[in-house]
């Protein structure tokens, strides 16, 4: 059976494809204008375009072909058009529609072209607009000089993606490694160092063309469906980010445990081995907070069993007992499932009478070979197969599972001829996984209202993450290979507005290495992290990925190393509030601190974890050095020696096996956890510290913590949280520390005990508090001599407090 790309590659010629599109382009001829509303209407020769703005920064613009009234139903955006005032001017050779305070839209009459602009300058402009040659269908543009693109999905690839032809279509990529520029979660989604995003709003399968078959040009071509992209234009990074996130949806705010370890491995074979690995944690007092059951949980052999989606009672005799005991242990369970239903399984039969499965043409379920077994696939956009799929997940949740990991969603076997209710596989196989999240992400809104559901799933589409979809990169080698463009793949789809991918930590796919051959690999890939989105080791059991299975050098580094992931659990948390709040993604790009520096442009082994570190993966077997780049306009403090380099600088840093070259912005106030933390569960905000990174450089500075419950999943909606403001400003006699707090939730301390832990202090200060040159007697202080850091303790009830430190004279 031929994939559907083969087909496609099989039946296009580039130069025919070409000359079609020139041909419908030259064709195309402007008759005449109207404003509908606020939408401006463009009558041509062969269609209609309309032009309908959103907000005043972003921009829809459709084409409907002679003949066709409608277009089908976006599955990325969600986003309703705001109220606004618009006008448009006829210029003669031009039609210029102008958003009022937004972006302007020029239509040239002959040729027939569309351009884009905001504050004034061309952000992107048509070459050939709309094309249809028959096989293919879409939009091409015009690529400015200079111009880096970024995005298209998740792909090892460079971070700039001019030069490449990427496939449009969800397909793993097996042990990847430095190149694999097909991946499981694509999109047709662009994001340009201009500060504007273009999204291509259709799923079907198909390519993009970064400047690769053409240099200045990118094209989107698909074999059918809606007609129809958006611009996203921003006022910088920040502001672009918020509104693509706008219009595509919000990541919901996950739960607080989500941000701890995860014990993960293919897999764990039957209910004793899951205590004991619990047990393990906690005896060598490592932190953790989940454990994942892989495929054993619901059969004793790999092929065969795949759609039982109920317990194999012979490995797990007692589930619901094990999982209350677990959660005693402040740790959750995940358990993986797939949307295959093998004819052997237990719920074949179930699925055949429900009707819940793909069909083929005469409305019989479609049946496969597959790795697993023979197989049908759950027809995951039939509302009869939505409720299916729920009811099982719902009464597992009742059971007690914590969160779901969806596998295979893209899905990874998905025939041409396979049937779904609304339409072909090749048309809706790139937002399969979408719709699959979609269904756990409504069933817990439903029947767990006031739970944060967590669904890890290596599938989705634009806008998968208003479902709370928390992506991984797939079955990546178990080498450095497999490493170095895991930060990459982060930032890329982090600035798509998909926050949470990361990668199975250590690496999945192993090709009969030892453990010992693996440990250097396995510390790197562990420090690294630390400082992404979620901390997960998984690999094939033959070597393990629990730290608990190590000993001496390697032990005793990723426990360091996992004990601050802990540490910092105030700081990632308020990472995520503002990531729910204004889509500003956790793992960013160096341009962002510096976006004048063209050099910056693809750059992507070293990048901005929040807004206070940077950081430096090691990403070649044997380094002990690290060459990078430190953004200017900004001190930066190296995190673990406290040394002081100057921005706007290439430095090369020791970087021995116990330490990751991370550095802290100058004037970085850091919330951290006081006290050492087993789980998430043991954290309270009722004892903090506030890690300030005194500057000269940086008179003023401020951070806002956030504060809730930690698994209310109104609570953002219900303002039921705190925000917590540390204000630091230096003066002429040393520096003021400001308190405040507003806000409240249920269990929100009434007091809490506070640790200023003040950097590049020289000399023994002295303390005041409300009061300047007045030492109190509230607070504990303690001085370091050696690292030049004082430790300032209080208990602080709310209320607005000053905290004057003075130099010492």
């Amino acid at each position: 059976m031929k994939s559907p790309l083969k087909i496609i590659y099989q039946t296009i010629l580039f130069f025919i494809l070409s000359l079609s599109a020139v041909t419908v382009f030259g064709q195309r001829k402007y008759i005449s204008h109207q404003i509908d509303g606020q939408n401006l209407e463009v009558n041509t020769n062969d269609g209609q375009i309309i032009i309908r703005p959103f907000d005043t920064q972003i921009i829809e613009t459709q084409f409907y072909p002679k003949g066709v009234e409608t277009l089908p139903l976006s599955d990325a955006v969600i986003m309703a058009p705001n109220k606004l005032m618009v006008k448009a001017n006829d210029e003669g050779t031009s039609v210029t529609f102008v958003v009022e305070g937004g972006m302007t839209v020029k239509v040239n009459k002959k040729p027939l072209q569309i351009s884009y602009y905001h504050n004034g300058e061309k952000l992107l402009e048509e070459s050939r607009g709309y094309f249809d040659a028959d096989t293919l269908k879409g939009f091409k543009f015009k690529i400015q000089e200079g111009e880096a693109l970024y995005g298209a999905g998740e792909r090892a690839l460079p971070l700039d993606r001019r030069g490449h032809r990427l496939p449009l279509y969800n397909r793993a990529a097996y042990a990847n490694e430095e190149f694999a520029p097909q991946m499981n979660y694509g999109m047709p989604l662009m994001v340009s160092s201009k500060n504007y995003a273009l999204l291509y709003d259709n799923a079907p399968i198909g390519f993009i063309d970064v400047g690769k078959t053409k240099v200045d040009e990118l094209s989107f071509e698909t074999i059918g469906g809606r007609s129809s992209y958006v611009v996203i234009a921003g006022n910088d990074f920040k502001d672009m980010m918020n509104h693509l996130t706008d219009l595509t949806g919000k990541q919901p705010l996950p739960p607080l445990w989500m941000f701890g370890n995860f014990a993960s491995r293919f897999g764990y074979h039957d209910q004793k081995e899951v205590e004991t690995t619990v047990a393990e944690f906690r005896e060598k007092e490592v932190p953790l907070d989940a454990i994942i059951l892989d495929l054993y949980w619901f059969g004793e052999e790999i092929k065969g069993t795949m759609g039982n989606l109920d317990w194999h009672k012979p490995s797990f005799p007692q589930p619901e007992q094990m999982m209350k005991k677990l959660k005693e242990e402040n740790v959750n369970t995940i358990l993986i499932t797939e949307p295959f239903i093998v004819t052997s399984s237990s719920k074949w039969d179930d699925a055949v009478e429900k009707q819940v499965l793909g069909t083929d043409q005469f409305g019989k379920p479609y049946v496969y070979e597959f790795f697993f077994g023979e197989t049908g696939l759950v027809d995951v956009f039939k509302p009869e197969a939505q409720e299916w799929f729920w009811n099982i997940y719902k009464g597992l949740v009742e059971q007690g599972v914590s969160g779901w990991w969806g596998d295979l969603g893209e899905p990874e076997v998905h025939p041409s001829e396979l049937q779904h209710v609304n339409g072909s596989a090749d048309e809706v196989h790139n937002v399969y996984g979408h719709q699959w999240a979609k269904i756990i992400h409504d069933g817990y809104r439903k029947d767990f209202p006031e739970v944060r559901p967590f669904v890890l799933m290596r599938s989705g589409y634009v806008g998968s993450q208003r479902y709370g979809l928390i992506p991984w990169s797939g079955d990546v080698n178990r080498t450095f290979g497999g490493l170095t463009p895991q930060s990459q793949i982060a930032m890329t789809m982090g600035m798509s507005g998909v926050p949470y991918m990361h990668s199975d930590l250590g690496g999945f796919v192993n090709w009969d290495k030892t453990q010992e051959e693996v440990t250097e690999l396995y510390i790197r890939w562990l420090q690294y992290g630390v400082f992404q989105p979620v901390y997960r080791p998984h690999a094939q059991e033959m070597i393990p990925s629990e730290v608990i299975h190590y000993k001496g050098e390697a032990f005793d580094i990723v426990k360091r190393y996992i004990d601050y992931r802990y540490k910092m659990l105030p700081y990632n948390y308020t990472l995520a509030y503002e990531n729910s709040t204004t889509g500003m993604p956790l793992l960013r790009p160096l341009f962002v601190e510096e976006n004048s520096n063209k050099e910056l442009q693809n750059l992507s082994d070293t990048y901005m974890w929040g807004d206070a570190y940077l950081v430096a993966p090691i990403t070649k077997e044997g380094d002990r050095q690290r060459k990078l780049y430190l953004p200017k306009g900004h001190s930066w403090y190296h995190l673990w020696t406290n040394t002081m380099y100057e921005g706007g600088n290439w430095v090369t840093v020791d970087a021995p096996l116990k330490d990751l070259p991370v550095f802290v912005k100058g004037g970085s106030i850091i919330p951290l956890a006081s006290k050492k933390l087993q789980s998430t569960n043991e954290y309270t905000s009722e004892e903090l510290t506030f890690q300030i990174w005194r500057d000269a450089g940086v008179k003023e500075n401020k951070r806002v913590m956030f504060a809730d419950d930690g698994k209310s999943r109104s609570s953002l909606d219900n303002k039921q949280y705190q925000l917590l403001t540390v204000a630091t400003e230096l003066t002429k006699k040393g520096m003021e520390v400001t308190l405040s707090q507003e806000g409240s939730y249920k269990g929100a301390p009434e007091q809490r005990k506070i640790t200023l832990e003040v950097h590049n202090i020289s000399g023994i200060p002295s303390v005041g508090i409300g009061k300047k040159n007045q030492p109190s007697d509230k607070c504990d202080m303690g001085y370091d001599k050696k690292n030049n850091v004082l430790y300032v303790t209080l208990e602080w009830d709310g209320e607005e407090k000053k905290i004057y430190i003075m130099d010492p004279k």
